[in-house]
């Protein structure tokens, strides 16, 4: 099995558009699936009917986390001990038999269902919302492109191109409740030395994580040097990160050693874990680009004040020019930077108001149609690596800008003939 796949995580994966008798109670009070051949690959063939353990996941752009429930799935054949009277052979149909939950309640006709074979033998369950950000995602994860017969549609052995777990990959199945282990050991006793207090700033870290590169440059293909160094970063944070959280865990919080737990001491350091995941992915993308622009010679502010106290995160030439009412707003660039979007891209729409068209960059894979409709609307342009562009449909590709395209731009306008100024 190769190690760096969604092998690593899953045995199979079944994927399918929920039908009105699968989700309306007034059509059909079966509660089942109706599991295919394909399906019986990872799921396999047991002569009686088998509970198997399984998380239900409901997923939509609108909540802030997950619904999540722990159930069972019932697993069996429907026709088992019955013969097809016209050839005499035995009869076999196996289904899957969901209970009412949460999720269940929430779903809708056309949501997306992707039931996954974990590799401790459990099951995960994921409905996602018709039309959204996070199934398209999903859709993408999992390598399923159109899902337009009614049936379920099923992978097994998950070890392609596709399948293969990068950084946006990693970032969709943490979405799901999936910690992908990815880990440097050969880094982390440099690191340890390196940084004996424990993790330093992102601006410090960031360039550590480019210095164990030496040979990428990013004048040649900036898309593909920012995905490399974001994902070198990320293996590297996490290798420290499980070093020193095992460190922490081994001294336990039992400050007096008494043996009484210091309760408040271990949530406050479970917070401050999660806190520094959520803040450093947005400054480490801020920070390579940074050295990206500085590379190809582009001019630019980062985070300064516009008005209402905003603060942008790249304004280029920069904020000097900006603030000049007699430079012409035509020569301004505004960027964005989100490692991913929901909703949060709106944010974006208050920040320099002299800049009425705006540019974002994501990382974010698969984000919906609708969602780059309305983008479109408010006059932003979505800036997504290359090597992602692929997850977008062929209409949203033509709309797209990579960042070298990006850099292209702006250092048309930076040149001579563009600043004229008048």
């Amino acid at each position: 099995m190769k190690s760096g796949y969604l092998s690593d995580y899953f045995e199979g994966v079944a994927a399918k558009r929920l039908r009105s008798v699968e989700v309306d109670t007034r059509c059909s009070n079966q509660h089942e699936y109706n599991a295919t051949k394909a399906m019986e690959k990872f799921l396999g063939r047991p002569g009686k009917k088998v509970q198997i353990p399984a998380r239900f996941i409901y997923l939509n752009d609108d909540d802030a986390g997950p619904l999540v429930e722990d159930a069972y799935l019932t697993y069996g054949d429907r026709r088992a001990g019955t013969v097809d009277n016209r050839t005499g052979k035995p009869r076999s149909e196996y289904r899957l038999y969901f209970p009412t939950t949460n999720v269940s309640l929430n779903s809708s006709e056309g949501d997306l269902l992707v039931i996954a074979k974990k590799r401790d033998g459990n099951l995960i369950v994921i409905v996602a919302e018709n039309g959204s950000s996070i199934g398209r995602q999903i859709e993408w994860l999992f390598g399923f492109s159109k899902l337009n017969h009614p049936g379920f549609s099923a992978r097994s052995e998950l070890e392609t191109e596709q399948d293969r777990i990068a950084f946006s990959a990693r970032v969709v199945l943490e979405n799901i409740g999936i910690v992908v282990e990815s880990r440097t050991d050969s880094c982390l006793d440099e690191m340890l030395e390196k940084f004996p207090a424990g993790f330093p700033s992102t601006r410090e870290f960031s360039a550590y994580a480019r210095s164990t590169l030496a040979d990428i440059h990013p004048i040649d293909n900036p898309d593909s040097v920012l995905m490399t160094w974001m994902e070198r970063e990320e293996i590297l944070f996490r290798t420290l990160e499980r070093y020193l959280i095992a460190d922490k865990l081994s001294k336990g919080f039992s400050p007096k050693g008494n043996g009484i737990v210091d309760t408040d001491g271990f949530l406050q350091f479970s917070l401050s874990v999660q806190n520094r995941r959520k803040s450093r992915v947005g400054l480490a993308l801020e920070n390579h680009l940074e050295i990206i622009f500085k590379e190809n010679g582009i001019r630019y502010s980062r985070g300064v004040v516009t008005e209402n106290r905003c603060k942008p995160d790249f304004l280029f030439p920069s904020i000097v020019e900006y603030r000049d009412p007699d430079f012409a707003h035509f020569n301004l660039t505004m960027l964005g930077v989100k490692s991913t979007c929901k909703d949060r891209w709106r944010q974006i729409l208050s920040e320099a108001s002299r800049i009425p068209a705006k540019h974002l960059l994501t990382l974010q894979p698969s984000i919906s149609e609708n969602q780059t409709k309305e983008m479109a609307t408010e006059n932003v342009q979505l800036v997504v690596p290359a090597l992602l562009h692929s997850t977008y449909s062929s209409e949203q590709q033509k709309w797209l800008k990579d960042l070298n395209t990006f850099i292209l731009m702006v250092r048309e306008k930076q040149s001579g003939s563009a600043l004229l100024n008048k």
